[in-house]
């Protein structure tokens, strides 16, 4: 394939992850559930979560359509689609005043009888992270590798769902002001979406820059109007985004670096359970620049 050809190919896909976000958050806000999603943000104003689900279509269809066989598209389409579902079953829940806040409300909640929506959010994440994770071995033939061991090939899968389901919550942790989460991903999808070499290996690679490249797309092409504060990812779109970013960097890599990012996003979560992520943004010039860039309602 000329480089021509894969460069136009790439332009199509970009295209079809940007128009798909912005026809779908126009068909959801003209719906019949306009009403429903809409919430009141930091500010009090008047904000549509129409762009999780719009954006959720938009860059699974993307990742979809640049997958490299039928195993990487259901990988793409399992954890784009569950995440963004579960995730806006948590909005929802949120609104009628059912949401469990944290590990000990999830408990709590488990406890009294009733499953939160929280904890069908993590459960619904985790096992679509793990389904999509062993989808990618199963292409790369690393699940089928009789030269290690069993255990060492099921654990791979595990660490590969948990990064897919831990990048899902950690974008999440950025979405509490307009454009904030979606300049983390934008930043995030660059290094991913760039093609891989000839030399690679893996044979989901180039599946999983097309998937970086689709969130990176649908991003950009939602920014206006979060910065404008007009729509929000809520959990469905952050969560969407966050797990196809996973997908996106396990299958690009390899045991030791699922590992590493592992690590990475669970010191995050650690952190924010500590840490104002915004707290800190706002103490640091170079960040609260960046953050606060192209933000009409701050």
């Amino acid at each position: 394939m000329s480089q021509l050809t894969r460069t136009v190919g790439r332009a199509f896909l970009g295209g079809v992850a940007a128009g798909g976000t912005i026809a779908a958050i126009g068909a959801i806000r003209r719906s019949k559930w306009a009403a429903d999603l809409e919430r009141i943000n930091h500010k009090g104003d008047i904000v549509s979560l129409a762009e999780g689900p719009g954006i959720t279509i938009g860059a699974t269809a993307g990742a979809v359509l640049g997958a490299n066989s039928p195993a990487y598209a259901a990988a793409a389409a399992t954890a784009g689609v569950t995440a963004g579902a579960v995730g806006l079953y948590d909005d929802i829940a949120d609104s009628k005043g059912e949401k469990a806040k944290g590990f000990k409300g999830h408990v709590g909640a488990l406890l009294k009888g009733r499953v939160s929506a929280g904890l069908v959010k993590i459960l619904g994440i985790s096992g679509a992270g793990l389904a999509a994770a062993a989808l990618i071995d199963l292409e790369n033939g690393e699940l089928t590798d009789d030269r290690r061991s069993r255990l060492r090939r099921i654990w791979n899968v595990g660490v590969g769902g948990g990064v897919i389901a831990g990048a899902a919550n950690v974008i999440n942790l950025f979405d509490l002001r307009p454009g904030r989460a979606l300049k983390v991903v934008t930043l995030a999808s660059a290094p991913l979406s760039r093609p891989p070499g000839a030399k690679s290996r893996r044979a989901t690679a180039a599946g999983g820059a097309n998937t970086a490249l689709a969130v990176s797309a649908a991003a950009g092409a939602a920014m206006s109007e979060d910065l404008e504060g007009k729509t929000m990812l809520g959990d469905g779109g952050a969560n969407a985004l966050g797990a196809l970013l996973g997908l996106a960097y396990v299958a690009r890599t390899g045991m030791v670096g699922r590992h590493v990012a592992l690590a990475g996003v669970a010191a995050l979560i650690a952190a924010s359970e500590k840490v104002s992520f915004t707290k800190v943004i706002a103490e640091t010039p170079v960040l609260r620049e960046l953050d606060e860039l192209g933000r009409t309602k701050s």
